[in-house]
């Protein structure tokens, strides 16, 4: 049978009618409200970033470098965020040495050896839960296994302890980022590689692990960015609030001494009645922000070169 064409006015009509479908008045309205959502948020962010600017340059114009390399003090005229530097830092170390390999392997094995089975899906979908675990539970089990049951190996109330914490409170995140960014590798790349006879772990490292990289290097962005800034958890492991020398201690042996992060300093600023103590919150923001957005622009870099790379 030959297939019988519509007629123009038919063809037309139709058309007309799909256009007018198209340009609904529910469509419009929900682009609308999305417009008008995306504007609010940016200027609440705007309005904030504004607010802690006016308070904080002034401070940072005022005092320059002394600001940052002064310890913590009882007098806002000479307390300064070196301690809290260093804290954060640490911390971001520990936790990049332990939460980064440990998903990356976890999500690898998931991914690449284990079976489908009902194990491999119930582990993912506690792994899953366990990233929406609000942070001061995180707190708790650092402070339970830690600070009190491994107390003779963390030290307690140290940064190491505060670092495994954190580690443990990222890990879920770069597992599951990373665990998507391999998913995402083609099938027809793992084919290709078994069919010129390489083993699995030399698909896996050769052609999936480079291709999911990018992936991964953003999961793991995300992860140290939510560790740098996170405040409950260091309450709970003995982060001190107020004044304390750590005296001329380095960075190695402040791993099991008295500690605070940044993120507490502006905890425990923040708290205080004095006027000057809050021009010293907004100025600390400033600094925790600038690391922040330092540390992700170096990952996003690396992140892009690698993907060249390859």
């Amino acid at each position: 049978m030959t297939a019988v064409a519509p007629p123009a006015s038919a063809r037309a009509t139709t058309s007309t009618q799909l256009g007018r479908h198209r340009r609904d008045v529910a469509g419009l309205t929900f682009h609308v409200l999305l417009l008008i959502a995306l504007l609010f948020s940016l200027g609440v962010l705007a309005t904030l970033v504004l607010s802690v600017l006016v308070g904080g340059l002034p401070v940072l114009m005022e005092r320059g470098l002394s600001f940052l390399t002064s310890p913590t003090s009882a007098n806002p005229d000479k307390a300064g965020v070196v301690q809290g530097i260093i804290g954060s830092l640490l911390m971001t170390a520990i936790v990049a040495m332990v939460a980064i390999p440990l998903g990356i392997m976890t999500a690898i094995y998931l991914e690449e050896y284990a079976p489908a089975s009902r194990l491999s899906r119930f582990i993912d979908i506690n792994i899953r839960n366990l990233a929406g675990v609000p942070s001061i539970v995180y707190g708790l089990l650092g402070f339970t296994v830690f600070v009190t049951f491994l107390a003779p190996a963390t030290g307690g109330t140290t940064i190491l302890s505060a670092g495994l914490t954190l580690a443990a409170l990222v890990l879920p995140i770069v597992i599951i980022a990373s665990a998507e960014a391999i998913r995402a590798v083609p099938h027809e790349l793992r084919e290709g590689g078994y069919g010129i006879g390489a083993s699995r772990w030399q698909v896996t490292r050769e052609l999936v692990l480079p291709s999911a990289m990018p992936g991964i290097l953003t999961g793991t962005i995300l992860a140290l960015a939510r560790a740098i800034g996170e405040t409950a958890p260091l309450l709970l492991v003995g982060a001190v609030l107020g004044y304390f020398s750590s005296g001329n201690k380095g960075p190695l042996e402040q791993l099991f001494g008295k500690f605070t992060a940044l993120p507490t300093l502006i905890y425990d600023w923040a708290r205080r009645p004095q006027s000057e103590f809050r021009d010293l919150t907004s100025a600390a923001i400033i600094v925790l922000l600038v690391i922040t957005l330092f540390a992700t622009a170096v990952s996003i870099y690396l992140r892009n070169r690698y993907q060249k790379t390859w």
